[in-house]
């Protein structure tokens, strides 16, 4: 039998013509997963070089010269992939995103040649082949590409979590603690007459902003001056609202968490954080702190807590279900007693929104409140259609404040998804663009108040605070200042839950004029009104200060809507109009009856932190990178400083050692705010 095998494979030509098939066949699987799925001649390239030149001009501000990411988030390597390289996405999905959102705040505004051509450019920066036939408009040719690594394994492409030996003691199961016990939560409660500590986000739990230092007054702050200065070589956005205990202060950038010496801005130590889930926005506004431990979120979904001596992580916890495409974390976290409350960010990826309470040892979930409501939980029937609400929006990326008196948590929520197309959840949309006060040991939600009911605009609530109380008609009342992207600010009552007053601080034009196809214009525009920094109090003046942004555009509805699984799920478009025409604004009114008493204009939008004191001063900054002071009576400029960078995060007031300083964060705005470049920069200020 052995003798005949080579005789009966000599003359049976059948069984080699099999065999080389099946060998052929098998060759061309193996290329074709060493590959992974390489495209060849998918379009051609003169129209990857005109791609080139648009993207150049177009989209580079946002996404970086080298598509690796700059406020927005990079379009090729590891975390594009983590994005759109999954295998579930295909370029014509690319190609629709493309061409209907971008360039942010100018969607529609180039041709679709040249919106297919930047995306040839892109297909070629991750590594598609040209060829001689373009890349055309046809949705179902588009449909066959798929987007996915070219040329190498997923594996090389997309981060991986840390490995064993970096995990925290939550990940690894021990129970490390802080070195200290500091501070404590009846400092915490007694910040608003603290004034050498910077404690909590916007000062105290009530968020008033208001700060008892005298020693820089109307007559001497002509003679401030930088003293120190502190470089995070971070060109991400920075937002971040720094927190000052004891001579230490405590910020954060896109992925680092710095403690500084406050007088001196010294390093005393740096933690970066290793993305170990999918990547999210780059934005990052501050910490809190609380019994040894440092706590923030990070933009992949993590919560983690840090020993404020050393820096050194305690525990990290994955609190946000990336896969769902949740969004990460950008807001401040608020400590108080043993819980942590946060919430993710991240409506217009069309996530269904919540926050949440964590306990401070090690990060587990204590509750959750559905900001966007289960079946059959108060607020469902206001969606009118059941499946809106799996897509709802309502996300969070804005301080919290509390009341320690009565145990509530005060927080804006976002705004509802689409953002524009209000087609698809007929109804007010509970609890989008809301007020809302919530038991702090239960998350049962005590009351709520909705400032734009069915929003169709962008119009996110971004602020709950401060709470404050005053004499309205002779009676003294319980108040929370709640503000937004529609730039109106509401004043409520926290007792009878009733509207005090609402006063615009930006202008107000077909707010109610229902959007078309072709667009409206409406004021504010997409990013209108009063952003991530809220108003400040000051009980001595009696008066509200607040930052706004006067930026009109037009607004309009798609023609059909259409959701791609992790990206903007906006249902229509929105322009600004030119930059040369924005405004920005700091309006000062009285807390009592909302009569505005002076209003300071820049040539630029007001997006920064607002700081008073109670020498009556206003301490701010503008996205020109000027650092000004202005006399909160009546709005007098009495110093300015350019600082080399925009100003969009924190500016606070402390002392040390019995010397009053000033911090301001100067650098990068996010691209479509169109100020100039900056990188993440600290300068104290002081008096000779």
């Amino acid at each position: 039998m052995k003798k005949l095998q080579p005789t009966l494979w000599r003359s049976n030509w059948h069984i080699k013509l099999i065999v080389i098939l099946a060998l052929m066949m098998f060759a061309s699987r193996f290329l074709s997963h060493t590959v992974r799925g390489q495209q060849s001649g998918v379009y051609t390239e003169a129209q990857a070089q005109r791609g080139a030149s648009l993207y150049a001009k177009r989209c580079a501000a946002c996404h970086g010269a080298q598509l690796t990411g700059g406020s927005s988030l990079p379009l090729v390597g590891a975390r594009f992939m983590a994005k759109w390289g999954q295998g579930n996405h295909n370029v014509e999905e690319l190609y629709f995103i493309t061409r209907t959102q971008m360039p942010y705040g100018a969607a529609g505004t180039l041709t679709n040649s040249q919106y297919l051509e930047i995306v040839a450019y892109l297909l070629k920066a991750n590594g598609y082949h040209a060829g001689a036939t373009p890349l055309s408009s046809d949705a179902a040719a588009l449909k066959k590409i798929l987007i996915q690594p070219q040329g190498a394994t997923t594996a090389d492409l997309i981060e991986t979590p840390a490995d064993d030996s970096t995990k925290s003691a939550t990940a690894t199961g021990g129970t490390l603690r802080p070195t200290t016990a500091a501070p404590s939560q009846t400092e915490l409660n007694a910040a608003q007459t603290n004034s050498s500590d910077w404690l909590l986000t916007n000062h105290d739990y009530a968020g008033q902003r208001f700060v008892g230092l005298k020693q820089i007054t109307r007559q001497n702050v002509a003679a401030l001056r930088p003293v120190a200065m502190y470089q995070a070589g971070d060109t991400n956005t920075f937002h971040t609202n720094p927190l000052v205990y004891r001579g230490v202060m405590y910020l954060t950038t896109a992925d680092a968490t710095i403690a500084l010496d406050a007088a001196t801005a010294q390093l005393k130590w740096r933690y970066d954080w290793r993305v170990k889930g999918k990547p999210g926005w780059p934005v990052q506004r501050g910490v809190a702190i609380k019994d040894g431990y440092v706590v923030r979120g990070t933009h992949d979904g993590y919560l983690i807590a840090l020993d404020a001596a050393t820096g050194k992580l305690l525990w990290d916890r994955a609190i946000v279900d990336m896969t769902k495409n949740e969004g990460g974390f950008t807001m401040p976290p608020l400590i108080y007693e043993d819980l942590i409350f946060i919430g993710p960010a991240g409506s217009e990826l069309g996530v269904k929104g919540w926050i949440g309470a964590f306990r401070l040892q090690d990060g587990k979930e204590v509750w959750r409140f559905n900001t966007i409501p289960d079946d059959g939980e108060p607020g469902a029937e206001t969606w009118g259609k059941t499946d809106a609400r799996l897509k709802g929006g309502g996300s969070l990326w804005s301080p919290i404040s509390l009341d320690t008196e009565q145990g509530l948590v005060y927080f804006a929520v976002a705004n509802p998804a689409p953002d524009f197309y209000g087609e698809a959840r007929p109804g007010a949309n509970l609890y989008s663009n809301s007020l809302l006060a919530l038991e702090a040991r239960s998350g049962k939600l005590k009351w709520y108040y909705q400032v734009v009911p069915h929003d169709t605009h962008d119009w996110d609530l971004t602020q709950a605070s401060p709470l404050f109380r005053t004499t309205v008609n002779g009676k003294t009342r319980k108040l929370v200042a709640s503000v937004g992207k529609s730039g109106v600010l509401h004043v409520v009552d926290r007792d009878t839950h009733e509207k005090v007053y609402a006063v615009p601080v930006s202008s107000q034009l077909n707010t109610d004029v229902p959007l078309t196809t072709q667009g409206v214009r409406v004021c504010p525009g997409i990013q209108g009104g009063v952003l991530w920094n809220g108003p400040a109090f000051n009980p001595r003046t009696n008066m509200l200060y607040v930052n706004s942004v006067e930026w009109c555009g037009h607004f309009g509805v798609a023609k059909e809507l259409r959701y791609v699984e992790g990206q903007f799920y906006m249902g229509g478009f929105a322009r600004l109009d030119p930059v040369e025409e924005a405004r920005g604004w700091v309006t000062a009114m009285d807390a009592a009856t909302g009569q505005i008493q002076w209003r300071y204009k820049s040539n630029r939008q007001m997006v920064a932190a607002v700081t008073t004191t109670a020498t009556d001063l206003v301490f701010t900054g503008e996205l020109t990178g000027d650092f000004i002071v202005l006399d909160g009576r009546d709005g007098k400029v009495l110093y300015r400083f350019n600082t080399g960078g925009p100003i969009n995060g924190g500016v606070i007031t402390y002392a040390v050692d019995g010397k009053q300083y000033v911090a301001v964060m100067s650098g990068n705005a996010t691209a479509f705010w169109q100020a100039r470049p900056g990188s993440s920069t600290v300068i104290i200020f002081a008096l000779p």
